[in-house]
């Protein structure tokens, strides 16, 4: 496979950007699991509709 800069780039904005996700993934189960995961359901405003 050709291997450019911009394909390495490429991949590299790629892998961060997973690495981002499966980062902020982690923090919201750990932050879940701190706080007893309550109020997750119905804690949005509204009239019932």
């Amino acid at each position: 496979m050709y291997m450019d800069a911009v394909v390495i780039a490429g991949i590299l904005t790629v892998l961060l950007m997973v690495a981002f996700f499966v980062g902020v993934g982690i923090f919201v189960m750990k932050d879940q699991k701190t706080h007893g995961g309550k109020n997750t359901k119905n804690n949005h405003g509204g009239n019932g509709h």
